[in-house]
């Protein structure tokens, strides 16, 4: 059994570009803590095999998500979940001056940066 605390300072660098830190992982899945700076745009990807749940602690923003059938524009405040299916493109930005942050869990377990592949999103990354 584990446990941990959240950090005060960020582990790593999603390859989008929010600032994250690793809270816990295990054989079926891990989970971090999600930080977007306020009026960051994120770059968009799409991963190869790894499907992910988010839960909106703080902040505002919006995520875009596409299957390449049905494509769709989420706002993302407290209390907002949401999923992105293994293939699945998106790219998600913070609206306001407070940072965006939510819980990521990614199932199979995070394998790499290598999963994650750049595509085109709908907005201008400013990273």
């Amino acid at each position: 059994m584990k446990q941990t605390i959240l950090s005060d300072s960020f582990d790593a660098k999603s390859p989008a570009g929010a600032d994250i830190r690793f809270l816990m992982d295990g054989p079926t899945g891990n989970m971090i803590h999600s930080t977007v700076p306020g009026g960051q745009i994120n770059r968009a990807t799409r991963h190869k095999s790894v499907s992910e749940f988010w839960f909106v602690l703080e902040g505002q923003g919006q995520i875009w998500r596409s299957d390449g059938e049905d494509a769709s524009t989420v706002d993302l405040v407290a209390g907002v979940s949401i999923d992105i299916p293994a293939g699945t493109a998106f790219q998600y930005r913070c609206d306001g001056v407070s940072p965006l942050k939510f819980i990521c869990i990614s199932m199979p377990p995070w394998p790499g940066d290598d999963e994650a592949e750049f595509v085109d999103g709908i907005w201008s990354a400013t990273i």
